[in-house]
């Protein structure tokens, strides 16, 4: 009975499983692999660095518009963020525009009046400026958006529903994307689309547009300017004005407080649904699958000036009038383009009026170098096309 006893004691040294107690032993959950949970330790690591140090620079904006006979009094609000140690303040132009009064409170709970500096509806970026301490004003840096590509990381942070200092993530989900602008100067108003918008997953809420969308390293590379959603819910596509634009822009407006861009005057059929180049390219044998199908060009313009041509007959492709025989424009000083959208971004971030420009033009399978120099942007419906009589 003895040697029993003690084989069985030697049996349970020998397996640690073994228990004299018969209960069964309590299960737990595995650990997680020390390398995986130190990776998701990183990321979250560096979110929150991004957000300690870029927050304290994003504001609150409050843009007030006075009661008339005819309108209610309105308040929009919306987010900024802290350009310089004068005061200047970055936001959307469709926040501030014809607000009686504005209101930006800083990451320190300082509430300041502020003065508009200028406002350009085209990009929807805007300079307001207020009186502060230059301890209490933090800068953000703006980096370019050029190489930007789609799956890097987005951080947006905005005062969405007015929840001070909100930070939300993502991804870039699309970049060279447009959104439609009109500027109402004068007595017409010219529709302009504004090109090399970058489309982000991240959430963009009531309250956060005219915030700052970080990389990774913190710099601004992007500011949240418009949500869209087929819903109408708030979860939709978020959409961001490129550091690009608000470089070229900025200092225009604390210059002059306005944005003057240039212009060729050349007008282009509506690409949507593969009615581009690449996809007109077949159709019309053009020799490239890659940029500009002229359908005309504006009476008296730089592109009519320089002998620039629009097209010159009608024809169906795939159930849609098409203008053909126009110029095909390649490249603008070396810079070879596939769309419209990649050439008006050019053209918008690159030059200015008065610049000299070069064009590559294909034209009846020649190739020819066309040089024009650009004027300013017309504000009202300019003069009328020349090219197809009656174009689609």
């Amino acid at each position: 009975m003895v040697l029993r006893v003690c084989f069985l004691f030697i049996v349970c040294l020998l397996l640690p499983a073994c228990s004299f107690d018969s209960a069964p032993a309590t299960p737990t959950v595995a650990a997680m692999p020390v390398d995986l949970s130190a990776i998701a330790d990183a990321e979250y690591r560096l979110l929150a660095e991004i957000y300690e140090s870029a927050s304290p620079s994003v504001v609150n904006i409050e843009a007030r518009t006075d009661a008339d006979e005819t309108t209610a009094e309105s308040v929009r609000r919306g987010s900024g963020f802290v350009y310089d140690q004068r005061g200047h303040i970055i936001t959307n132009a469709h926040l501030v525009n014809d607000a009686d009064a504005i209101n930006v409170t800083l990451g320190n709970a300082l509430v300041l009046e502020a003065a508009l500096v200028g406002a350009d509806s085209f990009s929807d970026v805007a300079v307001v400026n207020v009186s502060a301490p230059a301890e209490r004003l933090l800068p953000l840096r703006i980096g370019e958006s050029a190489m930007i590509k789609v799956g890097q990381r987005a951080i947006a942070i905005g005062n969405p529903f007015g929840l001070n200092s909100s930070m939300t993530t993502g991804i870039v989900s699309g970049v060279g994307r447009t959104l439609p602008s009109a500027e109402l100067i004068g007595a017409g108003a010219v529709a302009y689309d504004n090109p090399a918008i970058i489309q982000i997953d991240a959430p963009i809420y009531p309250g956060s547009s005219g915030g700052p969308l970080l990389d990774s390293r913190g710099l601004v590379f992007g500011m949240t300017t418009a949500n869209q959603s087929l819903s109408g819910e708030i979860a939709g596509i978020g959409f961001a004005v490129p550091a690009d634009t608000m470089r070229r822009v900025i200092p225009d407006l604390l210059t002059t407080g306005r944005v003057d861009y240039a212009w060729m005057g050349i007008s282009v059929m509506r690409e949507e649904g593969g009615y581009g180049v690449a996809g007109l390219s077949a159709a019309l044998d053009l020799p490239t699958e890659r940029g500009v199908l002229l359908r005309g060009v504006s009476a008296g313009s730089p592109a009519h000036v320089a002998g620039l041509r629009g097209g010159d007959r009608l024809i169906d492709v795939r159930g849609k009038t098409v203008c053909a025989g126009g110029d095909l424009i390649v490249a603008i000083n070396e810079f070879h383009f596939d769309d419209l959208d990649a050439l008006m971004a050019y053209l918008v971030q690159q030059t200015r009026p008065g610049d000299d420009i070069t064009l590559l033009v294909i034209r009846d399978r020649r190739t020819l170098e066309v040089s024009l120099q650009l004027e300013s942007r017309p504000a009202a419906e300019g003069p009328p096309l020349l090219g197809c009589e009656d174009p689609p």
